[in-house]
């Protein structure tokens, strides 16, 4: 289920509205088939997968991160059907579907085909890569990460504004990979005007995968391709947007914590003092006591001088 999940991270950021999913097939301990939904959503990561395995899948064991569809697309086969027809013994999937056009009936056509199912193995890691899509159906809005580049005393920004740079070549360089990971990226009038940010992919191999570019303001798009909303709500008007990216500045930022609209937060830490610096403005907390147990730390890991932090935001209903 490991090499499922990685394999379904490499789709992040490219498939929606469909959940990005991994999957392996498995005879006598050896992978015959491995298969990531494909961009656009299509075709489906079991699909892909049985077309690599061909006749081996018979009898096999299949691994994938979320319920094999049940419903048949215009643009693809159930997946379900397809397991059936292929002939595989067992199904490990690690998630249910929440699709109400799969929720379940997927489980139920293998098990009525006599094929073994197993469900609930590496869930915890599976809703991660799949958080846009769930976030999409439980709250109708994508997966909001926050990217902060701070100083040792909470600095984003020289008192002047200037934030370029605060962490060094590596830290920038996983940031970059970050992006690519979002269908997004978006920051507030007052970055884009301070540092006319190309808000692209700027490493080798990943330059396609540069994500589309929001701006937060009430005025008009300052170019060609830049998509503009008034208000932090708005990010769930974003057609085909399943995750987004927030990189600035310290207003955009303090806007979306104060709308409790971030889900995960992606602090880079730089060895630097600024004193006098930028920091966030309120957040609407009205006593110190509400700020405890909203983060949980998901990574921490240096970058070379630098660090990285990963925050999931915990929530009471989830």
């Amino acid at each position: 289920m490991a090499a499922a999940l990685a394999l379904a991270e490499r789709c992040r950021g490219r498939t929606a509205p469909n959940p990005g999913i991994g999957c392996i097939i498995v005879v006598d301990g050896r992978v015959v088939g491995r298969g990531w939904t494909q961009p656009g959503g299509r075709p489906h990561a079991e699909a892909m997968a049985l077309a690599e395995a061909g006749e081996k899948s018979r009898g096999a064991t299949v691994y994938v991160t979320l319920e094999p569809c049940a419903h048949v697309s215009p643009r693809g086969p159930a997946c379900a059907d397809l397991l059936v027809a292929a002939g595989v013994a067992r199904v490990v999937a690690a998630l249910g579907d929440p699709d109400p056009r799969t929720d379940g009936a997927g489980f139920a056509r293998l098990r009525d085909a006599r094929i073994m199912v197993d469900r609930g193995i590496g869930a915890e890691a599976a809703r991660r890569t799949i958080a846009g899509f769930l976030t999409r159906r439980t709250r109708g809005r994508p997966h909001v990460t926050l990217k902060l580049a701070l100083s040792l005393d909470g600095a984003v920004a020289m008192a002047s504004g200037s934030s370029q740079w605060i962490t060094g070549a590596e830290a920038r360089a996983h940031a970059h990979i970050e992006r690519s990971r979002h269908e997004a990226i978006l920051v507030g009038r007052g970055t884009w005007q301070a540092d006319r940010p190309r808000l692209d992919v700027r490493l080798a191999g990943l330059e396609s995968r540069a994500p589309r570019r929001v701006l937060l303001s009430t005025g008009h798009a300052p170019e060609p391709g830049v998509t503009v909303i008034a208000a932090p709500g708005d990010i769930a008007t974003l057609d085909g947007i399943d995750h987004v990216m927030v990189e600035g500045g310290a207003a955009t930022a303090a806007a979306f914590l104060a709308a409790d609209l971030v889900d995960r937060l992606l602090l880079y830490r730089a060895p630097i003092l600024i004193g006098g610096g930028r920091t966030l403005p309120g957040i609407g907390l009205a006593d110190l006591a509400e700020a405890h147990g909203r983060w949980h730390l998901l990574d921490a890991r240096p970058l070379g001088s630098d660090r990285v932090e990963v925050y999931e935001r915990r929530r009471s209903e989830s």
